[in-house]
């Protein structure tokens, strides 16, 4: 990489080069992490690279009405930036690296694979192996080509057949050198909004399906957060993970690989608490088939508590994300030991951070979710990594770029990335396998 694109990492911690990672050793009491613990951050193709123009996502950003707040465009322009980003996670001390591979690039046609965009992808892998970093690939990250959303997206017969046949193609020509697999991401994650979310949310969804519908001639264009499809579309997604979980092994039957789910740390008041009832409906379908996956990725924001009412607001006082939420330190160690307990699976930490503009919270937070953690995994919860969301602030979907999740900031113009203070402090953690 030349030196005008290295400067974009403007970073004021020592970078520190980690081996590959090796297997993960039993956990102990105390400070330390197990040896080969993986330390990473996560990305997602469209939330980063920018001008991903044959993807649903980018389809329903522009059309009118839309419920985006705008559009992704250059987003960080990661397509053509992805070393500045590799030296980033290098530079914070991370020895792991989880993003996606972007479906619509790698098949912008049904059955036409671009061999150049599948060699971006190796650039990728290759460049984590180079900087000793665990490539971490998702095969979905949400986004879907514009032409399998506007055949009816998740709710076609065929397209868990579909996504297996991009997986296999892609695995070819990329497995080699992945060290983690990934299905879907958050694949339960409609499921929770089509519940959480107020009626007129979803009445401005399907207006901006019908929209694209209209747009692109067809009855069903079915894409991006299709909240009132999921009852038709998850048969079909349940599928299709089973199935690309099948097409990747196929490949490489040692290849570690799983799904990453949403998962809220649920808590239940009264004896007639709806927790139990909320969790069925959330995530019983995707634990019950994630049962024989080689893990579990968890992906943790916030904690919600259940009387038999509903759900409580937050505890006076207490620190709020910007979404209105109440950051808890317990509450990942809860999803954690959620999962396991209802799959008897490992456990990968893929997401975890904070909605929050004020860095000085990231910063104060995360050491005591991690502490929390760790005491879950002394307690017995094979936890084999933790990978904080994200490695820079990007276009946060629907809410565009106001959410600040990131370790480094990126300036919207110059594209350059300049690590927060929260950067320093996880490093640090990740450096010393310590709290």
């Amino acid at each position: 990489m030349d030196v005008s694109r290295r400067t974009l990492v403007k970073i004021g911690i020592a970078a520190t080069a980690t081996a590959s990672t090796p297997a993960i050793a039993l956990s102990r009491a105390g400070a330390a992490f197990p040896s080969g613990f993986h330390w990473g951050a996560a990305t997602a193709g469209h939330q980063i690279e920018g001008s991903n123009v044959n993807s649903d996502f980018w389809v329903l950003e522009n059309t009118k009405p839309t419920i985006f707040s705008v559009p992704s465009g250059d987003a960080c322009n990661s397509l053509f930036l992805w070393e500045a980003d590799l030296d980033l996670a290098k530079a914070i001390g991370l020895n792991a690296y989880r993003f996606s591979i972007e479906w619509s690039r790698i098949e912008p046609q049904p059955g036409q694979f671009s061999i150049a965009m599948l060699d971006h992808y190796k650039r990728v892998i290759n460049g984590c192996r180079t900087r000793g970093m665990t490539p971490m690939v998702t095969f979905s990250h949400w986004t879907v080509p514009v032409w399998f959303a506007a055949r009816g997206g998740w709710t076609m017969a065929d397209s868990a057949d579909l996504f297996a046949r991009y997986c296999d193609r892609a695995m070819r020509h990329l497995g080699a050198e992945i060290g983690i697999a990934f299905t879907l991401n958050e694949p339960n994650g409609l499921l929770i909004a089509l519940r959480m979310l107020p009626p007129q949310v979803v009445e401005a969804q399907t207006a901006m399906l019908d929209a694209a519908s209209k747009d692109h001639g067809v009855s069903h264009f079915v894409g991006g957060p299709a909240f009132g499809q999921i009852e038709e579309m998850l048969p079909n997604m349940l599928h299709a993970h089973r199935l690309g979980k099948a097409a990747i092994k196929a490949v490489r039957s040692d290849l570690p690989v799983g799904a990453t789910l949403a998962v809220s740390d649920e808590q239940a008041v009264g004896p007639r608490s709806k927790r139990d009832a909320m969790q069925q409906a959330f995530y019983g379908a995707w634990i019950d088939n994630v049962k024989t996956d080689d893990f579990v990725g968890v992906q943790n924001y916030n904690r919600n508590v259940w009387t038999e009412t509903g759900k409580l607001p937050p505890s006076p006082g207490a620190t709020l994300s910007s979404e209105g939420n109440e950051i808890v330190p317990g509450s990942l160690a809860g999803a954690v030991r959620y999962v396991h307990e209802a799959t008897k699976r490992p456990i990968l930490v893929t997401e975890h951070g904070y909605y929050i503009t004020d860095d000085a919270i990231r910063a104060k937070q995360l050491p005591l979710a991690l502490a929390e953690l760790k005491r879950a995994m002394d307690e017995g919860v094979p936890v084999l990594g933790y990978v904080h969301w994200s490695l820079m602030d990007n276009f946060e979907w629907t809410s565009g770029y106001a959410p600040k999740l990131g370790l480094a900031s990126v300036d919207p113009v110059t594209f350059q990335r300049t690590a927060k203070p929260s950067a320093a402090i996880y490093g640090r953690i990740a450096r010393q396998n310590a709290l």
